[in-house]
Order: C-alpha cells, then structure tokens, then sequence
C-alpha cells in the first residue's frame, strides 16, 4: 500500500489511504522464544481448566516452575484471545419482551396439600 521510494511523500500516501501516520511507522517486535514458551503452556492449562481465571493460571504456571505474575498473565490472556468461562452477572435477568406470567395463588389461602 505505502511506497517508501515512490515520489509522493509518505504523509500524503497515508492521506489519500485515509490511514494514521503513526501506524506506517510501527515496525512489530517478534515475540521471544521464551514468551511463545509460556503462551503454549498457557493455552495447555486454559485447556485443561478452561474456568481458570488469571490468578489460578499464575498458580498453575507457578506450579511449573515458571516465574510469572498475574499482570503478565492478563496480558498474555488478552493477547491469545482466551477467557475464563463461569457464569457472569446479571443472567437472571429476563430478556427484553419477555411475558411475565401472573402468580395464580396470590389471595388463595392454601389449607390442604395438593
């Protein structure tokens, strides 16, 4: 897309584009052969638990002899795309539309079963 020897400048290629500059100039970083270690154990772990939040996972990996916090352990998360699954808040709320049905025994006095 951006030609870095063509004679129209780089800001004005990046304008026609409609891009950021600031992007055009980010060269990534490859990620360490030990980081990549850690993700693939991380991803072993998340598949094995996949309830484990970020402080059993720093748990698990501590088990393992890796020195880790759970600050890099979030990132990582994050970075690899996984989530804990537990139940999140909020589930028993009904959805919107749903009827709500009356409670038939309300004014009944029950005096017998069945």
């Amino acid at each position: 897309m951006i030609d870095r020897e063509h004679e129209l400048p780089v800001k004005r290629q990046a304008e026609l584009l409609q891009l950021s500059r600031s992007g055009l100039y980010y060269r990534p970083r490859p990620v360490p052969a030990a980081e990549l270690a850690v993700m693939r154990r991380l991803d072993e772990l998340h598949l094995e638990a996949p309830f484990a939040g970020s402080r059993m996972l720093r748990d698990l990996l501590r088990a393992d002899g890796v020195a880790i916090g759970r600050g890099r352990v979030v990132r990582l998360m994050r970075r690899m795309g996984i989530t804990a699954l537990y139940r999140r808040p909020n589930t028993s709320r009904p959805a919107p539309g749903h009827r709500i049905y009356p409670y038939l025994l309300r004014g009944v006095a029950v005096d017998r079963p069945n």
